[in-house]
């Protein structure tokens, strides 16, 4: 029996991950009591991180290598691509996902360790690709922030994705390496309808919350770029336009988008979802996206997965190259810098004679 809505989460399913044997299904037990469940509060627990910079081959991403100090993401988005990770974790993509968090409070310690290496080669590191660097967690653990610091020790350069709004402590790191070209912070906004917005990222900040922090990160002097992603046919796409010009209006210099993506366990939640909050339109959202895929919920290939294809995809991808020219807004940006990289000198390190 599927709960029709949990407070303050983004599913209401907790399915079991695609690798185990059993699962668990609630069901009525026959006592007709009003009785509200209680909370479901976030369990949070630490890993012993042995690496920390992932590298990947993907040429649908500007990086190639990327780290996340957490596992599983608080601010439960509904569509949030990376919920499938978690089933390699043994735990369920839906719930579990934004409530059984995995810290990993060494990552600074791995990460200078990796940066310090001789072997290592500089190119921009990507924080939050995969699960967000600021969700509420990092406000008490500020793992984030360590890692920050070791990369301005070395003077690395970096590019964040968020939607979290503490990403304005984090001003005092970020203005100086800003300064050398070293960081670029992208903002995730998917809506300007904060009802919409409520249901679908249920504790990630409100969209003029996420406008606010682009137009302080702006005003610092670091360089900013408004991401519309995901674009929700038939429920977003028509913000595209607005979402762009508030996102410039605040300061950001840059723009890219995103389309819907559903890959494994994230469909079958989506359509739960839509079924909730969004049964009048749930046909129509789904039918384009299966549009864009060739009939599927999702086409994983490289090329195609980020966009889509077809007239719906080539329309939106129409609508936002002529925004982004009217606004002024860049799609492509000048590369981090990178020749400023530079180890620092460590404890029984033999020391230059010039």
């Amino acid at each position: 029996m599927a709960v029709s809505h949990i407070r303050g989460r983004g599913v209401s399913t907790n399915t079991a991950g695609r690798f185990e044997h059993f699962d668990t299904v609630p069901c009525d037990d026959g006592w007709d009591t009003e009785e509200d469940l209680p909370p479901l509060r976030t369990d949070i627990r630490d890993e012993v991180a042995r690496s920390l910079i992932t590298y990947n081959r993907s040429p649908d991403l500007p990086f190639d290598r990327s780290i996340n100090p957490y596992r599983g993401c608080e601010h439960g988005c509904v569509y949030c691509f990376a919920r499938p990770t978690h089933a390699y974790l043994g735990l369920s993509p839906g719930l579990d996902f934004e409530t059984r968090l995995i810290a990993r409070p060494n990552a600074a310690e791995i990460l200078r360790k990796e940066l310090a290496s001789k072997s290592y080669r500089v190119a921009p590191i990507a924080l939050g690709t995969n699960t967000d660097p600021y969700q509420p967690v990092e406000k008490t653990r500020s793992i984030t922030r360590e890692c920050l610091s070791v990369l301005q020790e070395f003077n690395h350069p970096i590019g964040i994705v968020t939607k979290g709004a503490l990403v304005e402590r984090d001003l005092d790191i970020l203005t100086p390496m800003a300064e050398k070209g070293l960081v670029r912070v992208g903002i995730s906004l998917t809506t300007l309808d904060a009802n919409l917005s409520r249901r679908m990222e249920p504790r990630a900040p409100s969209p003029q919350r996420r406008l606010a922090v682009i137009r302080r990160l702006s005003k610092a002097g670091i360089p900013v770029r408004v991401m519309t992603s995901p674009v929700i046919p038939g429920l977003t796409d028509h913000e595209l336009e607005h979402l762009l010009e508030a996102g410039r209006e605040a300061g950001a210099d840059a723009a890219s988008w995103i389309m819907l993506r559903l890959p494994r366990e994230v469909s079958e939640l989506w359509q739960e979802w839509l079924g909730d909050h969004e049964p009048a339109r749930a046909e129509k959202i789904m039918s384009k996206l299966r549009e864009m895929h060739g009939g599927r919920d999702y086409d994983p290939r490289w090329g195609h997965r980020m966009r889509g294809e077809g007239e719906y995809a080539g329309l939106i991808a129409k609508r936002f190259k002529l925004a982004v020219k009217r606004l002024g807004l860049a799609t492509k940006t000048h590369p981090l810098c990178c020749d400023q990289f530079a180890r620092p000198t460590q404890i029984g390190d033999q020391l230059s004679l010039l």
